[in-house]
Formats: structure tokens, sequence, C-alpha cells
């Protein structure tokens, strides 16, 4: 089966920097990512008993901070190879061998029963689906009714200052500093702006959440608007 136009793309970008994703994806957020994420699992109520669905899990950070913090069982799922290789050594040196496992999947055509998992949490995804409101409803299939579903994107500052500042550091210092490091992070310097500002607000994305059958949808602006946590329980 053919992949979609956004995800195809996703693939062709995080491909060539999974080896190095977690040490320049700290640096070029301004050390902010990890603080992101673990502020993202703070969201996420679950117990050892648990099991949590990490979409678009990457390198495996939030589903290593999911079971450290909560002692729950965690299932990551990406559709790069590349990205789930770099997560699989770091789950090794975390000795999280038994409670986090990784497989290869597509967040748009979920391979699992409805309500089968006890929360679900995914990161910097809905800017590489083609439909997020259908993908939000994917999302939503599999988590068990009450569960929490909770979320880590990047934002767009709102403060006209820190706007200035943010369109400044992605037009110019994060395509220089891509660079500097190889070419496939020079890419991922040039796409992340644009494709930021194209993201909605995340007013406009709770409404999509509430649509796809989620309630109580909360979300908290970080590091001056420029991380964003969405969280949420299925009705």
């Amino acid at each position: 089966m053919t992949a979609p136009p956004a995800n195809a793309l996703a693939r062709e970008l995080f491909a060539p920097i999974g080896p190095t994703y977690d040490r320049y994806a700290r640096l070029l957020s301004l050390g902010q990512d990890p603080r992101w994420r673990r502020f993202l699992v703070s969201r996420v109520p679950v117990v050892p008993t648990d099991t949590v669905l990490d979409v678009a899990t990457g390198t495996a950070a939030v589903a290593i901070e999911l079971a450290r913090r909560t002692g729950c069982s965690v299932l990551g799922l990406d559709q790069s190879s590349e990205m789930l290789a770099a997560g699989r050594k770091r789950i090794e040196r975390a000795g999280l061998e038994e409670r986090v496992r990784l497989v290869q999947g597509n967040a748009e055509r979920l391979p699992f029963e409805d309500g089968q998992f006890d929360a679900l949490t995914f990161t910097y995804l809905l800017r590489y689906v083609d439909d997020p409101g259908a993908t939000m409803r994917e999302l939503v299939r599999v988590t068990r009714g009450g569960g929490t579903i909770a979320s880590l994107e990047f934002g767009v500052p709102r403060a006209p200052h820190w706007r200035a500042l943010w369109e400044l550091y992605v037009r110019l210092a994060l395509p220089l500093a891509g660079r500097a490091i190889s070419a496939g992070w020079h890419e991922v310097g040039h796409f992340l702006g644009p494709s930021i500002r194209a993201l909605p607000p995340p007013e406009q994305l709770a409404g999509v959440w509430r649509d796809a059958g989620l309630t109580d949808v909360r979300f908290r602006r970080l590091s001056l608007g420029g991380g964003v946590v969405m969280w949420a329980r299925r009705a």
C-alpha cells in the first residue's frame, strides 16, 4: 500500500537522523524538548497494571519516561525503522526491555483492537498526517472509555515580541544550525518552521479532539508558547 504524502515526507526526513535525534533535538529546542516530554507524561494518570500506547514514539523518549515514572507497560509505535532502531538501544540502556516494546506501524491505521489501551500518548504527529481528524478518531478508537490521550506539539508564541524572536530562530538560526550538523538535519531545519506555522492553534485543535470523541480537553503552552501539551479523556 502506498503511504500518504505526509507519511512519506516524514519517513524521508527522519530516516537519516535517527542515531543523532535525541542529542540534537535537545540542542535545537534550546534544551526544552526533554522538559516538554516530562510534562506530557505528568498529564497521563496510569498505574503499573496499565498499558499505554505511545504513537510516533520515535526514539522512545516518552515511552521510557512513562515506564520510569509510573511503572506501566508501554507499546511504542512508529513508521520509521531507523528511529525505532535508535529507540531499542535507548530502552536497552535504560534496562526497560520488559516494560517497553516497540513496533513499526502507521498512526492512521493502527493494528489494534477497540479500547485495547488504558491511555495513549503521541508526540509531533499531526503535522505528518493528511487528515488530523481521522487520525484522532483512530487514536480514540484504541483507547478504553475514560482513558487519557495526551500529546506534545510545537507551537508559535502569541506575544508579538516572542513571535518575532521565534520567526528569526526558525527562519535563520535553525536551518544554519542544521546545516552545521548534517545534510539530514539541514532538511529538517528548513522544514520545521513552515510545518509548525501550518498546524492549527491549540484552541482549534481542541475542537478536532472533541469531534473525535474526547471530553475535558485541556492544553498548556510551555516555554513562551514554543511547545504545547494537550490532554483529554475518551468519553
